[in-house]
Parts: C-alpha cells; sequence; structure tokens
C-alpha cells in the first residue's frame, strides 16, 4: 500500500492554494491516499465559491496551459482526495459562515494527523 500524504495548507494566498492541489492530485493519481487540510486562511481554497478563482494569476495561468485552481479542486475531488477545513482556522479568520464547497469536511487537526497516520506531510 503506497504511503498516505497529508497536505497542511495555512496560507491564503493563490500560489501556495494552487500548489497544494498540484501535490494532492499528483499524489492521488499516483495511488497515494492524500488528505487537503486547510487552515486559517488557507480555507479560501475551499469556499465556493474560490475566492483565489479571481486573482489574476488564474488567467496567466491558463493563457499557459497550466490547470487552474477550479480544475485542480475538480481533478482532487474526482481522485478521492479528503478535503477538510481546520474548524478552528475558520473560526480564527472569522471564516466560519463562509459556504464551502460541497464534500468539504469541519474538522480539527487531530482528525488531519489521524488520517496520515505514519504518512508524510507537506505544509504550505
Amino acid at each position: 500500500m503506497a504511503k498516505r500524504l497529508g497536505v497542511l495548507l495555512e496560507s491564503g494566498g493563490h500560489a501556495r492554494g494552487h500548489y497544494a492541489l498540484v501535490v494532492a492530485a499528483g499524489a492521488a493519481a499516483l495511488g497515494r491516499a492524500v488528505t487537503l487540510f486547510a487552515t486559517n486562511r488557507g480555507c479560501l481554497l475551499l469556499a465556493e465559491p474560490c475566492p483565489l478563482l479571481e486573482d489574476p494569476r488564474e488567467a496567466a495561468l491558463a493563457a499557459r496551459g497550466v490547470a487552474g485552481i477550479a480544475t485542480l479542486r475538480a481533478a482532487c475531488v474526482e481522485l478521492g482526495v479528503r478535503l477538510v477545513a481546520c474548524e478552528a482556522g475558520l473560526k480564527a479568520e472569522s471564516l466560519d459562515t463562509m459556504p464551502l464547497a460541497e464534500g468539504v469536511e469541519v474538522a480539527g487537526i487531530a482528525t488531519f494527523l489521524e488520517a496520515v497516520g505514519e504518512g508524510q506531510v507537506v505544509t504550505l
């Protein structure tokens, strides 16, 4: 069985959010069990609608033929990546009333650590 991967996203910026999805989708495509855990401003990546889609970088990526956030988030869902928004992080940033994308769980860090177990964690 492939080693589990946890992607911990703390940043609310486009570049880190985009790359969190790149890492998660890539690992899932290789057969790894992946949990993407967003906390604090990183939770913006899991919002619906996602405010990061309005970042000018999205258009630049599309113009260069690079998959953007919407495409990568859909790929993650299709590949079975578990998407989790941190309950405390949502509250800490006053985002707890923000609508989340379908299928996003709200849970705490213990849930994330249990899901990853002895696997690897990438922090962005």
